[in-house]
């Protein structure tokens, strides 16, 4: 059987900062693992289209297509396409499970949920004739699970091509999050054993991971015993992480001993009232100042994530949130605006409410108003964001968030990382176009390395390494 398994761009906006160089960190790895299930015989190709130009003329006889709101619509017109050519055409993702009457217009079969259960009984269909028309996730298990198709990543197109993830999901439940709607009728944040995943890290080549896990730190009793697992590999990783997370006693320093640099973190707002709102409950009553001093104090950068419109927010917020991230020294910042995605509980309210204001899925991208905010107008919150991205990453902040660190180290690697990502749109559309994106790994990986104080001095609890779990044992947290 031939089988091309296709990641659709997604939808682009002219401004410099939404950059190639975006579409250029990870590949995709989701369509890597589904293709494990294949057999050894099956003619496969994955095709990433914000790396390269796909190929249309060709006739596989199965199309599997992942789906994001803002690359449905490219995502139709490539399933209608080969459609019409007489490939059976299977897409999934998210926004497959918000929106299946939608998207099921567009394919022969679609997919509800992860695809760890449902994606092999399909194959098993379909190579009977009797492929059924939609599958719903029920078994949320990672056991068993094949090792993803990495030989068939086209690695050189990739700053960060050794992305992996050990989990789905997550233990919280905020209002603007997709997880719920996607993890429906099943468990919602499970893990792989942790020899399995140390198994598939020391497979990896090179120094350098990302774990795009939602939530890396969502079961403590599995992450202390992965940090535990990986010390003495030599690694430099980065990932996402919760306030309440790093504020909890002995584990981060669990994880910055065993080679953690970076860390995603979800502030969202800095306001209690707009956290309750959005049942982002285990934020409250969290010092995010102790947070953010925890970490740099330890050598972990922080990408921190804000959104803005919540009910709470004003014109001031955006200046209120800048003036915060720079005065904590965060490195790099990912600004949004509040966005109602389908299936998501804040959807339903706010159209409950009559608040949304447009159904273009192109621009639920997190850079436009969507829906009537509570104290602006639309309008107003475009600015503002926008006006944020401008002060938080202009020279003036970013030596003024560097210096907040004691070393020079430290300012060296601010100014670095936070310089290089965002200050050189012509060098990295060059790097982009020549192909060479891989090239710069060693350099990210050097930048990772410096720190304001010595990693590998952090104070490690007294019990590391005596709480690993055995491989089998059920890690899945249950909440």
């Amino acid at each position: 059987m031939k089988v091309k398994m296709i990641l659709p761009a997604l939808t682009e906006a002219k401004s410099p900062y939404w950059r190639p160089i975006k579409y250029s960190l990870f590949p995709p790895l989701g369509l890597a693992t589904l293709a494990g299930y294949l057999d050894d015989d099956d003619e496969v190709v994955i095709q990433d289209e914000h790396v390269e130009t796909l190929d249309l003329d060709d006739r596989p006889d199965l199309v599997a297509i992942e789906v994001y709101i803002t690359s449905a619509r490219r995502a139709y017109e490539l399933a209608d396409h080969y459609r019409a050519r007489g490939a059976h055409v299977a897409l999934g993702g998210l926004h497959v499970t918000a929106l299946p009457q939608e998207v099921a217009r567009h394919a022969d079969t679609i997919f509800l949920g992860p695809g760890e259960d449902t994606w092999p009984a399909f194959l098993s269909d379909l190579r009977a004739g009797h492929a059924k028309r939609a599958y719903r996730s029920c078994v949320r298990t990672l056991e068993g699970m094949p090792r993803p198709r990495r030989d068939l990543i086209k690695r050189h197109l990739y700053l960060v091509p050794n992305s992996i993830v050990v989990s789905r999901g997550c233990p919280h439940h905020c209002d603007f999050c997709y997880k719920d709607a996607f993890f429906r009728g099943g468990r919602s944040f499970y893990t792989q054993t942790v020899g399995s995943a140390l198994a598939e890290i020391e497979r990896l080549p090179g120094r350098h991971l990302f774990f795009l896990d939602d939530n890396l730190f969502g079961d403590v009793r599995f992450a202390e015993a992965l940090f535990d697992g990986m010390r003495g590999m030599g690694r430099l990783w980065q990932a996402a992480g919760t306030v309440q997370a790093v504020l909890r006693p002995g584990l981060l320093e669990r994880a910055v001993a065993c080679g953690l640099r970076s860390l995603f973190v979800g502030f969202e707002t800095l306001d209690p009232a707009n956290l309750a709102a959005q049942h982002k409950v285990h934020n409250l009553r969290r010092d995010y100042d102790a947070a953010a001093r925890r970490l740099h104090d330890l050598g972990v950068m922080i990408n921190g994530s804000f959104v803005f419109g919540m009910d709470e927010d004003d014109q001031a917020v955006f200046d209120r949130t800048v003036e915060w991230a720079v005065e904590q020294g965060i490195e790099t910042a990912t600004f949004h605006i509040l966005t109602p995605y389908p299936g998501t509980a804040l959807y339903d309210r706010m159209a409950a409410q009559g608040r949304i204001t447009t159904y273009d899925w192109d621009l639920y991208d997190t850079r436009h108003a969507v829906f009537r905010p509570a104290k602006m107008t639309a309008e107003a919150l475009e600015a503002g964001y926008w006006r944020a991205y401008r002060e938080f990453y202009r020279w003036g902040s970013i030596f003024r968030a560097a210096w907040t660190k004691a070393s020079t180290p430290g300012r060296l690697r601010h100014l670095a990382y936070t310089g290089g990502w965002k200050k050189f749109e012509p060098l990295w559309d060059w790097v982009i176009r020549a192909k060479r994106v891989a090239s710069f790994l060693p350099l990210l990986e050097a930048v990772l390395e410096v720190a304001g104080r010595q990693q590998c001095e952090a104070e490690v609890p007294s019990n590391a390494g005596k709480s690993c779990l055995r491989e089998g044992d059920d890690l899945c947290a249950t909440y």
